[in-house]
Formats: C-alpha cells, structure tokens, sequence
C-alpha cells in the first residue's frame, strides 16, 4: 500500500520541482544573449561579417512565432513535463550544436531551434507554476529574475573565457552542462494535474459575459505586444539617447541600463511578495504602467543627471519587473481551462513586438535618436489605456 506523504513531504517536492522549473529560466537568459555575446568569435569561426551572425541571431525571434501558437495549445491536451522536456532538449541541441562548427545554414536552423525551446519552456512552466500554486500567478514573476540572473553570469564567463584566451565554445559547453544536470533533477519529480481550475476561478470565469470576455482577450493580446514592445525600445535606445541626446559620458550612458536591470530584478522581488498580498492583480497593473510612463516622461524632460538615473531605475522596476507575467495571469484567470494555449497567444503577440519593434525604430531614427526614443513613449501611454480599460470592464478581480 502506497504511503500518503506528508505535509512537509509535499512542501519539498514542490520546492524541488519550483526550484528546476527556474533554473531552465537561468539557461534561457543564456540562451538570449549567448549568440550576441559570441558575435565576433562566431563571425571569425563562420568567416563571415558580423552582419551574417546578426541574421542567425534573428532566427530566435522566428522560432518563438512558428511555435508559439502550437507550443500552448499541445500542452493543453497532451503534458506540462513533455513540453518542458522538449525545451530543455531543444536548447541542449543548440548548445551542443553551435560549438560543432555548423555551416550558415545548420546555425540558423539551430537559433530557430533556441526560438522553439523558449516557447516550449513557456507552454510548460507558466502554467505548471500557477497549477501548482492553486491557481495564483506570484510564482511565474521570479521567472523574470532567473533570467535576468543568467544574462548577468554568463557575460563574466564569456569575459574570463576571453581573458584566459580560451576557447569560446566553453560558453556553450557551460550551458548544456546545467541542462544535463536539471534533466537528471527534473526527471523524478511530479507534475500537478493540468488545468486544474479553483472554484472561484470558474465563477470568475462564468461571471464574465461572453462579449465582454471577447473584449478583454482582445485587450491583454495588445498588452501582450506593448508590454514586450515597452521594454525592448527602452533597453535597444537608452544608451544611445543618454549620448546623444543627454549629452552623457560613455560611462554614465551605460549606467542607465545597469539601472534599469536593477529596477527590474527590484521590482521582481516586490511584485512577487505583493502578489501574495493584494488581490486586485489590475490595481498593481494600473501602478505599474502608470509608473512606466511617468518615468519616460522624466527621461524625455528633465536635465538633471540624478533624475535622469532615478527615472532608468524606475522605468525598470515598474516596466520590467514582472508586469507582464501579471498580465498573463490576469488572461489565464479568464480561461483557467486552457491555460496553455492562452500562454501562447499572449507571447506570440510579445514575440510580433520583437520583430517589429527594431524594424519601426529604425524608421523613426531617421528623424533622430531623441524620436526613436520618444516613441516607447506611446507604447506606454497605449499600455496604460489598456490596463485602465481592462480595470473598467472587469466585473471582479481575478
């Protein structure tokens, strides 16, 4: 006769499986940035120009929009852990793959690749860590500082790997090692049900007319772009336009991302203690945005340098500290059923922002760098007209 295990047994095994789900966001915030970070060794192991490695870069961005909209739907009707096998594998084949000197075009097959492993990670893991929490959304922020944790590390093995004057595929060795080693931890452990849905989220869901629901899926898809689309503006201009258009040194210039990727893993740590306090997840939403936008405002504005360093700090706590995984979680409250699929869409739409986002920046610096900086202004005054809306229509907090 099978033993029940006990509470404490319970709490471990559910620590355990928590812990692996955010480690694969630790190898995904080397998974974005890897092949950047790479560039000049890639272009001279390729014998290409730095422009080709850019377009094999950009074969991520097609991955996550040919997946997405599969990836969310499967892990619906199939697994949770099958999906999250299939991201792991995924990027272990890339890491492996890219230090096997592939031709172009095996590469840009591998980067797509990464793009898939990134959806399938997604479809698995947000949903996963709202099952497992009842139904609340406060666990899938800390996924934002997983990955912000790995882009910090891997820079510095990148920058000792150079110093040592090592070979550069360690970088990716380092990464599939931590993939081998969650895959031997992640194996054993057990996944709750999918599409497990509380009572009171079905009363939530049920209590929304049809036309109104309609009205708000329609609403969180448009956030789903402008809460992507707000932070790659600011982190692709913000250098830039703090030399160019503030006139700030090099290093002051540079300060201002460092601020923002405070603000952000800030932020992360805030909302997600907030979450477990607050019941109206719109309310925080509202602040949040709100935030966002008053803070392009300060940058656009002021003259004064610590205003200016105050307003990256804030912009990254309010804009990149999780607001969007809040978001996700507002739109699975309206479809607890199917909480896969509405993963997919929603970051499908976010993965729409980063691919057209550099594309219209690009237009609008021909009219100068404070213009193609100033746009990220509108994006957060339309995600705040958004939130508001959906605050309007909601009949009760979800």
């Amino acid at each position: 006769m099978q033993m029940e295990l006990s509470n404490d047994e319970i709490k471990i095994k559910k620590l355990r499986l928590t812990l692996s789900l955010y480690l694969n966001y630790f190898v995904h915030g080397f998974g974005l940035i890897i092949l950047a970070q790479n560039m000049v060794a890639l272009s001279q192991d390729w014998g290409t120009p730095l422009k080709v490695v850019s377009f094999v870069i950009s074969g991520i961005g097609i991955g996550r929009l040919i997946a997405y909209l599969i990836t969310g739907p499967l892990a619906d009707a199939l697994s949770r852990k099958l999906f999250i096998y299939i991201g792991m594998l995924s990027y272990l084949t890339f890491a492996l793959g890219m230090v096997m000197h592939p031709n172009l075009i095996v590469a840009y097959g591998l980067a797509i690749l990464a793009g898939i492993a990134n959806s399938a990670l997604d479809a698995g893991t947000y949903t996963t860590l709202v099952e497992m929490n009842n139904g609340k959304g406060h666990g899938t922020v800390l996924i934002k500082a997983f990955m912000s944790l790995g882009e910090f590390v891997l820079p510095l093995i990148i920058a000792t790997i150079q110093q040592q004057a090592w070979w550069y595929g360690w970088s990716f060795i380092v990464m599939a090692a931590v993939i081998i080693v969650n895959l031997i931890l992640i194996a054993p452990l057990k996944f709750p049900q999918p599409n497990q849905v509380a009572s009171a989220q079905q009363e939530f869901a049920q209590a929304e007319s049809k036309t109104k629901r309609n009205l708000q899926t329609g609403l969180l898809l448009v956030y789903g772009y402008t809460s992507m689309a707000l932070m790659i503006w600011f982190t692709q201009w913000i250098s830039l336009y703090a030399k160019e258009s503030l006139n700030l040194g090099i290093t002051q210039s540079q300060l201002m991302m460092s601020l923002y990727s405070v603000g952000s893993i800030t932020g992360v740590l805030v909302l997600f203690f907030l979450l477990q306090k607050v019941k109206r997840k719109l309310n925080l939403m509202l602040a949040l945005n709100g935030g966002a936008l008053l803070a392009l405002v300060a940058l656009l504005l002021t003259p004064n340098l610590l205003a200016i360093q105050v307003a990256s700090l804030l912009f990254g706590f309010c804009a990149a500290g999780g607001v969007m995984q809040t978001g996700l979680t507002v739109f699975m409250d309206l479809f607890p059923k199917h909480r896969g699929l509405v993963t997919g869409i929603y970051y499908f739409f976010g993965s729409i922002a980063s691919f057209t986002v550099p594309l219209i920046t690009g237009l609008l610096s021909d009219q100068g760098i404070a213009t193609a900086f100033g746009g990220d202004l509108v994006i957060a005054a339309v995600g705040l007209v958004i939130v508001g809306l959906l605050r309007l229509t909601a009949r009760k907090e979800g």
